[in-house]
């Protein structure tokens, strides 16, 4: 990557990942304050908060593409584009869904190992679908989760009864730092970054579909 492309990279996703780490902290002040669980969920996972930074990648995937494009940097193809990105999209839901008709134990190793995989898979395919975009999101996602993954450090060695670290249910007996581990470096690292990118990317793509219909301003 050229210092040109790293340059406007840290140009674009600055103040995305500003309103995402201020949400991050207000989502930890609100689940330690005991807040509203419907916006401040603490049970494992935190599945479903409206409070949360799941919910911004749709609307800076779509930024980022809208940007790219007008920039000249737009995919080369929307069809190609799409295409791969909707494999990436599926690809973890499949192998867990393979996986289960297998027999493998939802909540075995086995099965994490598999979708850790997978997701590394997805992120791949993410990053091949519209390659300027696909760095913008890595970049993002990576500017987004590392925070996570030292606040989860940090609750778990605290017990702080937040969802970064709560356990999921019949989560088997280990060390602060092995369950850190499991539960907050390597999904943060893995899973979510796949997200970020995938998900990030079938908005953006969408958004480069709109900005190529529009007129660039002289």
């Amino acid at each position: 990557m050229s210092h040109e492309t790293t340059t406007r990279t840290r140009t674009l996703i600055l103040v995305p990942a500003m309103i995402t780490l201020a949400v991050t902290l207000l989502r930890l002040v609100g689940e330690l304050q005991g807040w509203s669980e419907t916006l401040f969920n603490r049970a494992a996972g935190g599945g479903g908060a409206i409070v949360g930074i799941a919910w911004l990648v749709p609307v800076f995937g779509a930024w980022f593409g809208w940007k790219l494009t007008r920039a000249g940097s737009g995919p080369g193809g929307i069809g190609r584009a799409l295409g791969l990105t909707l494999l990436a999209l599926v690809l973890v839901p499949a192998l867990g869904f393979l996986a289960d008709k297998a027999g493998i134990e939802q909540q075995s190793f086995t099965i994490f190992g598999i979708l850790v995989a997978g997701s590394i898979a997805a992120l791949f395919l993410g990053l091949r679908a519209w390659p300027a975009l696909g760095r913008t999101l890595l970049s993002y996602g990576l500017a987004a989760r590392i925070p996570v993954v030292l606040v989860m450090l940090a609750a778990i060695l605290g017990n702080w009864g937040t969802h970064y670290d709560v356990a999921p249910p019949n989560f088997p007996e280990m060390s602060p730092v092995a369950r850190w581990l499991a539960i907050g470096l390597l999904p943060q690292l893995t899973f979510w970054i796949a997200y970020t990118v995938v998900v990030g990317a079938l908005f953006g793509i969408a958004a480069a579909a709109v900005a190529r219909r529009k007129p660039a301003a002289a």
